[in-house]
């Protein structure tokens, strides 16, 4: 009898239509047929993996950038603060200077023997506040015997000499000093003209 059912639904009507399923059996999914169908524009794993790839690679730039900011502001910071204590010292050697320049002038008035010992005392205080200031990167600037530079020597006096080049620094009326290299006051000095150069010089000018 159950065979004969069987065969009785896998007959196909006259007309060659498929017979109408009965409402009452049950309806069986076939393998082209998906439970969960993908809902459109849903973005995959694989999609969603890459976009955490991109935004974890820009905060890591972003991360670099802030960070060589931090150190350029860093360097910034040291290199300003050091310029002005710099310029802090520069100042005060400024205004120690013309001390030292009266020390100068007290030891050349008081070339007397008998005042011997007062010279050892002025010499010994020169000292001391010469190697204060020069611990802090004051230099003399070297004048006497060389040739006057522009740069680093100031002539107020030009005398003629036959024994001495044009240009040869033959006295020094101020002495002058450096600052970390750079020329904090120049070497006031008088300088040398030889008479030849001197008259082609006035011929020149002529």
């Amino acid at each position: 009898m159950a065979e004969a059912k069987r065969e009785e639904d896998n007959v196909m009507p006259i007309d060659g239509k498929p017979a109408e399923r009965d409402s009452d059996a049950p309806y069986v999914l076939d393998d082209s047929e998906s439970a969960d169908p993908p809902v459109s524009g849903e973005p995959t794993l694989a999609v969603e993996i890459q976009k955490l790839k991109a935004e974890r690679e820009e905060l890591l730039q972003t991360m670099v950038r802030r960070q060589a900011d931090f150190e350029n502001f860093r360097k910034r910071t040291e290199r300003d603060r050091g310029e002005e204590a710099r310029r802090g010292v520069e100042r005060l050697v400024l205004d120690l200077i013309p001390v030292l320049d009266a020390f100068d002038r007290a030891l050349q008035a008081h070339d007397d023997p008998a005042y011997e010992e007062y010279r050892k005392g002025i010499t010994l205080i020169r000292k001391q506040l010469w190697d204060a200031i020069a611990r802090h990167g004051v230099q003399p600037i070297e004048a006497a015997g060389k040739m006057f530079d522009p740069h680093m020597h100031q002539a107020i006096e030009r005398v003629e000499s036959e024994d001495n080049p044009d240009g040869f620094i033959v006295a020094v009326f101020q002495e002058g000093y450096l600052f970390h290299g750079r020329v904090l006051r120049p070497a006031i000095v008088r300088v040398s003209v030889h008479p030849e150069q001197g008259e082609d010089s006035t011929t020149n000018e002529n």
